[in-house]
């Protein structure tokens, strides 16, 4: 008979004692299961000693988190969490700096877990790493081992940062700012400081003031990629939290420093790998820097601004100042007007009497005037060949620059998300963009000019204004998806990118794309579909047994624990746990949590998972709901909840488990992949019917004749 559903079978160890293999009754109260084992090795005093994993993270166990507990688990006896508490509340206060430095060790192990976190806590153990930190003059293994325990007691959210004080915060600054200090404590204590920034407006303005831009670009510049790393989090966290106004001032500056030329060389293409995290925090400041233009492009030109109106008007005489002979000021005022009315209308506004009109859509609203600007003064040949160039075209043919800026700065918004909140996940940044100052307008100068040069590829007239900038956000983006490293990269590849390869592009998609609609490809279709799923799930099976690393995100940052988590070769269990950081594929026998398939109950995604549930609603996680799924196994319904590195690991992941609940494979993946499988095996079935139409439907079959006399008839025999 199967043990019953809230027994379950362990091993308990215990340093100089032969295991003890019991079956834990789940109901039966834990200091009453403590007692037993403690008895069965003449243990007194059962009160001072609590389970924990043997394995693992070798967390505590108590009455609320005793059912996830597993058949075959190996626990440990050990000291309870208040005694060991206690033992190291006395160690780190000891006169012997080795016991002390042990004891802060073992503080820094222990406080990952949450009971004995709670117990540190509750005896008053922060006051004490307070003044251990105020009042010393270590800066080494012991002060590194201090501010781990710290970190990690605070990660549980118990005690607020806004109760640190001044002196403490001061202390972790001076860390920072020192020269002569081990890497690892700098390391700590730029975590520290990152993970304070985001609490308070006060803790903000404070960090901000105590450690410059200078002192953060110093360590950025380290050989150290851990330091330099930390360092960037805090860039980004001050960045993050600063005010619109304090945020412009703070990119200023290190756009005075050089920053981006510093990223582009030393990080983008270091020798090194660009790590996850990394990429993540040089998208967040993309981002930001882009979000720069955000309050340009919600603001519509004000007709009354003298400086907007002075801006408009340097459009017209840079491109037409040396046409007349004559100055304006010569000219009646009707005159005038009436040139000046000729002259926007030659440049491509639509409203040439009053062009101002034409910028009072917002989006994109004085961006699109400040890049005419830009254009016009840093490439003025080439703004005066465009402009002039179109003015002796036919009416009907000549491309509108004023209409095409406006509308291309619309389209390099949108592609490049400007305005938009950063997402806690996203790595994609474009290399090039650290490459270069003034990035956006340099961008603009580029594609405004390829607007002039599909225009004539395509011989466009003005009614085909639309179908040119469609084609041109095709050109840009197809571009941008190949990751240029640099503006003059990127110049040459979209120039390459001419009409006629975009419709051979489009042309080659659609081929892949559709499909022959005669009813009879239909029934093959059908008849092949059925193997061609079976061979997606055998390839999703493939996927899980080669397992995948994921990242467990906190709702206080990002960096946090790697797990690895796969199927066995048999299908029947799955096996996960925690990695270090750089391993890539651990062996399976490293892997010490189980899933047996068999217990497997459902899958959940997105806002049905519990982990997604629990954190707060809002656009920065919307990335997150989009990666999340969740295991639901066992007869008390526990949930293993995943957060996928992309959305194709996602799709892979959700199918398998799908096809291990013997469900069908849901992903837009799933569709993709059988299109796919379907088109290629389609066209080999179809090779031989090349260039033969095939019908819609099946020839008719012949009536049968009148009369069948046409036949031999075997009766008569010859005479």
């Amino acid at each position: 008979m199967p043990p019953p559903k809230d027994v379950v079978k362990i091993a308990i160890q215990m340093v100089g004692a032969i295991p003890q293999l019991i079956e834990l009754q789940q109901t039966k109260p834990l200091a009453s299961v403590l007692k037993d084992v403690c008895d069965a090795w003449s243990l007194p005093n059962a009160e001072r000693y609590a389970l924990q994993y043997a394995d693992g993270r070798q967390t505590y166990i108590t009455e609320s988190n005793r059912g996830e507990i597993k058949n075959g688990s190996i626990l440990r006896l050990t000291t309870s969490p208040d005694q060991e508490a206690e033992r190291l509340y006395s160690g780190i206060q000891s006169n012997n700096s080795d016991v002390k430095t042990d004891s802060l060790k073992k503080l820094a192990s222990l406080s990952q877990d949450v009971t004995f976190a709670q117990e540190f806590i509750n005896r008053n153990g922060l006051k004490q790493i307070f003044s251990i930190v105020e009042e010393g003059n270590d800066t080494g293994e012991m002060l590194a081992h201090t501010l781990k325990a710290f970190m990690e007691l605070m990660e549980h959210d118990f005690v607020s940062w806004e109760t640190l004080s001044a002196a403490f915060i001061k202390k972790i600054v001076s860390y920072v700012n020192m020269n002569a200090v081990d890497a690892s404590v700098q390391q700590l204590s730029l975590s520290i400081l990152e993970n304070m920034v985001p609490t308070s407006r006060l803790l903000f303005e404070l960090v901000k003031k105590e450690v410059t831009l200078d002192r953060l670009l110093t360590h950025l510049q380290a050989t150290n990629a851990e330091l330099q790393l930390k360092a960037m989090a805090l860039l980004i966290a001050l960045l993050l939290a600063a005010t619109d106004a304090e945020r412009r001032d703070m990119m200023d500056y290190l756009r005075e420093k050089n920053i981006r030329q510093f990223i582009h060389k030393n990080i983008i293409h270091s020798s090194e790998p660009l790590g996850d995290e990394m990429a993540h925090y040089l998208y967040v400041l993309q981002s930001v820097s882009l979000n720069l233009c955000e309050r340009r492009m919600r603001t519509s030109m004000d007709p009354y601004s003298q400086e907007q109106r002075e801006l408009l008007q340097s459009l017209r005489q840079t491109a037409f100042e040396s046409e007349s002979e004559a100055p304006a000021s010569t000219f009646s005022t009707e005159r005038r007007r009436s040139l000046c009315a000729k002259e926007f209308r030659k440049l491509g506004f639509m409203n040439n009497s009053n062009p101002a009109e034409d910028l009072r859509r917002a989006p994109p609203g004085l961006l699109a005037l400040d890049n005419m600007v830009y254009f016009s003064r840093h490439t003025p040949s080439a703004y005066s060949r465009f402009v002039l160039e179109n003015s002796s075209r036919e009416d009907k043919h000549e491309c509108p620059f004023a209409r095409s800026s406006i509308q291309l700065t619309l389209i390099l918004c949108e592609i490049l998300h400007v305005g938009e909140p950063c997402t806690r996940t996203a790595q994609a940044f474009y290399p090039m963009f650290f490459g270069q100052d003034h990035f956006f307008e340099e961008l603009f100068c580029i594609c405004i000019q390829l607007v002039n040069k599909t225009w004539k590829e395509m011989r466009a007239t003005q009614e085909d204004f639309d179908k040119v900038l469609q084609v041109v956000r095709e050109q840009i983006t197809r571009t941008l998806s190949l990751k240029p490293t640099s503006l003059e990269l990127f110049k040459t590849r979209v120039n390459a990118l001419n009409y006629g390869e975009i419709l051979k592009l489009r042309q080659t998609e659609r081929l892949h794309q559709e499909e022959t609609l005669a009813v009879p490809v239909l029934e093959l279709r059908e008849r092949l579909k059925p193997e061609l799923l079976e061979l997606i799930r055998q390839q999703r099976l493939l996927h899980l047994c080669e397992g995948t690393l994921f990242r467990k995100i906190s709702s206080r940052r990002r960096q946090d624990k790697l797990w690895y988590c796969r199927l066995s070769p048999n299908h029947k269990v799955l096996h996960y746990g925690d990695v270090d950081e750089g391993v890539d594929s651990p062996p399976i026998e490293s892997l010490t949590e189980k899933i047996p398939v068999a217990d497997m109950k459902m899958l959940l995604v997105g806002k049905e998972c519990p982990h997604t549930k629990e954190k707060s609603s809002g656009k920065q996680n919307k990335d997150v709901l989009e990666l999340a799924f969740s295991i639901v196994y066992d007869v008390e319904e526990y949930c293993l909840n995943f957060i996928a590195p992309t959305r194709y690991e996602f799709c892979l992941w959700t199918d398998g488990l799908n096809v291990l609940l013997g469900k069908e494979m849901t992903s837009e993946r799933t569709q993709t992949d059988l299109d796919v499988l379907l088109s290629m095996e389609l066209k080999l079935r179809l090779l031989d019917l090349e260039n033969i139409s095939i019908p819609d439907t099946p020839p008719p079959v012949p009536k049968p004749p009148s009369n069948l006399n046409f036949c031999y008839d075997f009766s008569h025999t010859e005479q």
